[in-house]
């Protein structure tokens, strides 16, 4: 059985940890409204440019001239994985949850005879991701000395990805996140980006709207595919990091809450252990008392 010094020790130390996880809590839950407002300010943004692309495309969708990042390469042989996690763990399941929908999706793809190759983006999901596939991953980008996400960074991974497509290493590319739900609910995310997936019109959408385009479709997408790639790895981005908060602000609280019951079971054992201590000491005093 533990000394009652070592019982103190243990207490002081649980209770020091429900400070350092209760401070965690407050930090996630001031930086999640932020980054929910981010997240969700971009949605709109995201979704209507991809609907006025899909607009567009599906009257550009068979030319000679449709541009390579819509018309794919015409196979389906290489799949290019896009995995964005989070640079920071102590957020419960979140960046492995991204992690297992993609291990998944390569498994599965790899049982098909594909080739798979990983585009990570952020340490913890690369950590986690080259224990499996360390030969299969061919770029990792981590965000970790960026203090504020910016459209910048989502342009700089849109065009290494555009490059790599453009040398030809792969013929399509899945992009995986964590779409920011609510702060107990995140939800993993696979999103094919290339080539893109024009969505049919609904079936009781009514007749399609006519536009004449100048300069041309072909020429228009030229310039928007890869825009709008940024934009929503970008989207993506930002989704990831609502979650991360608020994943990490529901993590901190279970372990705030678990410290605080642990606290009280080692106190009621201190407690117990230290009256039984008097009352044995008690007993020795008032038996050598008799014995005199």
């Amino acid at each position: 059985m533990a000394s009652l010094k070592d019982m103190r020790v243990r207490i002081a130390s649980t209770k020091a940890t429900q400070k350092i996880t209760k401070a965690m809590q407050m930090v996630a839950a001031s930086k999640l409204r932020r980054a929910q407002l981010a997240a969700e300010a971009a949605r709109p943004y995201a979704e209507r440019m991809d609907a006025v692309i899909s607009n567009i495309a599906s009257a550009a969708a068979g030319s000679p001239g449709a541009p390579v990042l819509l018309a794919g390469t015409g196979k389906d042989q290489v799949h290019l994985l896009l995995v964005c996690t989070g640079e920071r763990g102590l957020s419960g399941a979140f960046n492995s949850s991204i992690v297992r929908l993609a291990r998944e999706r390569a498994l599965s793809l790899m049982n098909q005879g594909k080739e798979v190759k990983l585009f990570c983006v952020g340490r913890k999901g690369y950590e986690q991701l080259r224990r499996t596939f360390d030969r299969q991953i061919v770029e990792n980008i981590e965000l970790r000395s960026v203090r504020q996400l910016g459209f910048v960074n989502a342009e700089d991974i849109a065009h290494k990805v555009v490059a790599r497509f453009n040398n030809g290493e792969f013929d399509v590319c899945t992009l995986f996140y964590s779409r920011f739900k609510s702060v107990i609910s995140q939800i993993p995310t696979a999103q094919q980006i290339i080539p893109l997936v024009v969505e049919a019109p609904a079936a009781n959408a009514g007749p399609a709207t006519s536009y004449e385009y100048e300069p041309e479709e072909d020429e228009i997408l030229a310039g928007l595919l890869p825009r709008n790639l940024a934009v929503q790895i970008f989207r993506a981005l930002l989704e990831n990091n609502a979650s991360f908060y608020g994943a990490q602000m529901s993590a901190m609280d279970n372990a705030t809450r678990n410290a605080g019951d642990m606290i009280r079971k080692q106190t009621l054992i201190y407690n117990r252990t230290r009256q039984a201590m008097i009352t044995k000491e008690l007993i020795e005093i008032i038996s050598g008392a008799e014995a005199i």
